[in-house]
């Protein structure tokens, strides 16, 4: 390589150097690693509870089936939508059934990705 000293002296403080520098890296790299075994240990009861939070490891809500989402950008609109739905997003209202096939007969748009409409029409 021509980018290093040609001498004996100067090679040997360059390995000491990175020597040294690569300890460092490794003590760096199991800090980390403590630390990341740490944050994945089950949460302290003592710890405040969090508002309107479940607790850390409980599973959510269950999934509606169906639901009723406010859409469109600047013009309000509504959508039903699976309750599977990706594009449902985060203000999903979940319905029956029942009113599902209501909401579609009055009007209210079906969503295009999961279209409720096929299943719930005949």
């Amino acid at each position: 390589m021509r980018d290093l000293p040609p001498d004996l002296e100067r090679l040997r403080v360059l390995e000491t150097w990175l020597l040294l520098s690569l300890d460092r890296v490794r003590e760096q790299i199991a800090a980390v690693e403590r630390g990341a075994r740490q944050h994945r240990a089950p949460a302290s009861p003592a710890g405040p509870p969090r508002a309107g939070l479940p607790p850390a490891g409980s599973p959510g809500p269950p999934t509606p089936a169906w639901g009723i989402a406010d859409a469109g950008v600047g013009i309000p609109a509504r959508e039903v939508h699976r309750g599977d739905c990706w594009a449902r997003g985060a203000a999903l209202r979940p319905v029956s059934a029942e009113e599902a096939r209501t909401a579609l007969a009055e009007g209210v748009q079906a969503c295009e990705v999961c279209r409720p409409d096929r299943v719930l029409i005949p």
